[in-house]
């Protein structure tokens, strides 16, 4: 966009400040209008960006609740059979095959108690942050909860979910050598439980010792999704913001360029008139206006 007087106009142009001044006003208001056509451009931009990873975000969040979903069905569906276990069977609480393994044998520990083993506490989360997790979980109108997403510092939330899904593979890590020792040792006694009419009891105390660990171990795994899960829905509503505000800002730079626009349009008119003054000082009104709504939206929006 480029803006060029005609050579007869400026020839009728008083060779002075003022006509200076005249012939500067339309180039000078081309140039804000490009400025603010960029703006509004870039500002579009930004927002289609930020709903495009907003998307995105939401797509991992119901990965999450999905997760959490099924690790708690698979919870439940475990303490369903030991139920129907020991409704059906005698079953020991503390299988005899216990009492083989090493003190400090982590499979000891879930075959004998039926539990696994805690990781380290986490940090208590920010205030904004656990405030925004209250409003989700109390399922409040989304006005509320956006009240509360708007305090929380995009920084921080990052760092925060960074430290949950590490918590989750930590715990993957700390779980599965357990897991691999129970499984074994399950398979170990049902094997010689097909073999031997006695040790089907003692396969049956085994079974339903590694019921109540899965179980437990599902839980605990449920627990750890849910966290990523309600801390991925926080950022997306973060990036929903985010995008529209830089819709809004992009509106507004564009009702700016409008405005310049205008300014560029009189300016002309007036270079071409008679009344000059009149129309060079709405030219300059309307150029000032926009000028000055375009640093007020970059400022405040």
């Amino acid at each position: 966009m480029s803006q060029k007087l005609p050579d007869a106009l400026k020839a009728d142009l008083p060779q002075n400040t003022w006509g200076k001044t005249l012939a500067a006003t339309p180039v000078v208001m081309t140039v804000i209008a490009t400025l603010l056509a960029g703006l509004a451009s870039s500002e579009m931009t930004r927002a289609q960006y930020d709903r495009a990873m907003a998307a995105q975000l939401q797509s991992k969040a119901g990965d999450q609740w999905n997760y959490f979903q099924a690790k708690k069905l698979r919870a439940a569906m475990q303490r369903s059979t030991l139920d129907l276990l020991t409704a059906t069977e005698s079953v020991r609480r503390i299988p005899a095959v216990v009492s083989t393994l090493a003190a400090d044998d982590p499979a000891r520990s879930a075959l004998e108690q039926g539990s696994v083993p805690s990781l380290p506490p986490m940090a208590d989360h920010p205030a904004p942050i656990k405030a925004a997790l209250e409003a989700l979980e109390k399922q409040l109108p989304e006005s509320d909860v956006l009240v509360h997403v708007m305090k929380v510092d995009d920084a921080v939330l990052e760092a925060t979910l960074v430290a949950a899904r590490a918590r989750v593979t930590e715990f993957d890590a700390l779980i599965r050598p357990i897991t691999t020792a129970v499984d074994k040792i399950e398979a170990t006694t049902a094997f010689a439980a097909a073999n031997d009419a006695e040790a089907k009891g003692a396969a049956r105390d085994v079974m339903a010792a590694r019921l109540r660990y899965a179980s437990a171990r599902y839980e605990a795994e449920a627990k750890l999704n849910q966290a990523v899960g309600g801390l991925l829905e926080i950022a997306v509503r973060r990036a929903n913001l985010s995008g529209e505000r830089h819709h809004v800002r992009s509106q507004r730079f564009f009702y700016g360029m409008l405005g310049a626009q205008v300014a560029v349009i009189v300016a002309t008119l007036a270079v071409a008139a008679r009344q000059r003054n009149f129309l060079w000082i709405i030219a300059a009104i309307a150029g000032v206006a926009a000028t000055a709504f375009a640093a007020y939206v970059y400022v405040t929006l």
